[in-house]
């Protein structure tokens, strides 16, 4: 065969990759809770399902912009399907051909495959800032034209991509660090476990790693030397507090792109919106609606101010006249909002009462 593609496929753009890309192989899977309404999740409760929402900051010398907020850990997709009981794995090389039949093998089987890719590298998003982390799906490929078929959550259309940018992107070594071409193979259970309980044991995850714990995104020993690095509630303070110090600590060109990155980091770098607070607060809504447990009405709450706060640093800096000042003050309001949603979280990951 020289083209097979899984067809149909079911897709939604998406706020987030990883979220959008699971959702999506959710419904291919047709799998859902009978408690929703259409059964079948939406985003925002998929990305809350894995547990991941984190902080992270870095300021690093030499680099183009100097920050780099985010604000989900690395291992969102594993932990939401360990969670859900999906069968994967996540399948590293340094063999492009090796990982090239990996993800054949999962085609030709009907299966449709989950794979990192490098934004900078795949030619449909023209976007020159390095992510090696974004999740993308694979339904196919055409030997004959020497392409793949891609589908993205920033896309509403199947992406005919060339083989061999294709390959770049799925082995590319860029920020923040090698992709070593990530794969993730999926075989999906007859049905889901119970909602709220999954529900509990994400939202004590989350509650976890805004503590502090696992909440990195990659290893911070690729960074240069002078770097700050700061995680969890505690680094949402470090990040407020730094604000204030770039003026000394940047040449105003790198004041100019730190600034300017801020609401990128916050609204249009697959996020959700608002920081990856907005899909939190939409996870906790979805659960206690269809549940009635309030705790996880209550954080839905906290996340969604926390969301809004985010959102209105990121208009801050979008403003035409740079003032420090003023994006320091909007920043100063997030540690308090960041712990009130850490401690909504912890409270929703126990068992509760109901309405």
């Amino acid at each position: 065969m020289t083209r097979v593609l899984i067809d149909p496929y079911p897709h939604q753009l998406g706020g987030h990759c990883g979220s959008g890309a699971l959702r999506d192989l959710l419904h291919w899977a047709d799998l859902g809770w009978d408690e929703l309404p259409g059964r079948l999740p939406d985003e925002g409760l998929v990305f809350g399902l894995g547990g991941g929402l984190s902080f992270m900051y870095t300021r690093y010398p030499g680099l183009t912009p100097p920050i780099y907020l985010v604000g989900r850990n690395g291992d969102m997709e594993l932990d939401f399907c360990r969670r859900l009981n999906i069968d994967t794995r996540r399948q590293q090389s340094e063999d492009a051909d090796a990982a090239w039949r990996w993800v054949k093998r999962e085609i030709d089987a009907g299966y449709p495959v989950m794979v990192w890719c490098d934004i900078a590298e795949l030619p449909y998003l023209r976007v020159r800032l390095s992510n090696t982390r974004h999740d993308v799906v694979i339904i196919g490929y055409d030997d004959e034209q020497n392409t793949v078929f891609i589908v993205d959550n920033d896309r509403e259309d199947v992406q005919e991509v060339p083989i061999e940018a294709f390959r770049r992107a799925h082995g590319s070594n860029g920020f923040p660090g090698p992709n070593h071409f990530a794969t993730y193979p999926m075989r999906f259970p007859a049905r889901l476990p119970d909602l709220l309980t999954c529900a509990r044991d994400a939202a004590a995850t989350a509650a976890r790693v805004l503590g502090g714990e696992d909440s990195l995104l990659f290893d911070v020993s690729i960074l240069p030397e002078g770097s700050l690095v700061a995680s969890g509630v505690e680094g949402v303070q470090t990040f407020a507090d730094d604000i204030i110090t770039w003026p000394d600590q940047l040449t105003p060109e790198e004041l100019t792109a730190a600034v300017k990155s801020i609401p990128v980091f916050v609204e249009k770098a697959g996020t959700g919106g608002g920081f990856f607070r907005r899909l939190q607060a939409s996870f906790c809504r979805d659960v206690a609606q269809a549940t009635g447990d309030v705790a996880f009405a209550n954080a839905a709450e906290t996340c969604q101010r926390s969301a809004d706060a985010w959102s209105a640093l990121g208009e801050i800096a979008r403003a035409e006249q740079i003032d420090i000042q003023a994006i320091s003050e909007a920043a100063q309001q997030l540690p308090a909002l960041e712990l009130a949603m850490q401690l909504a979280l912890e409270q929703a990951g126990e068992p509760g009462a109901k309405k």
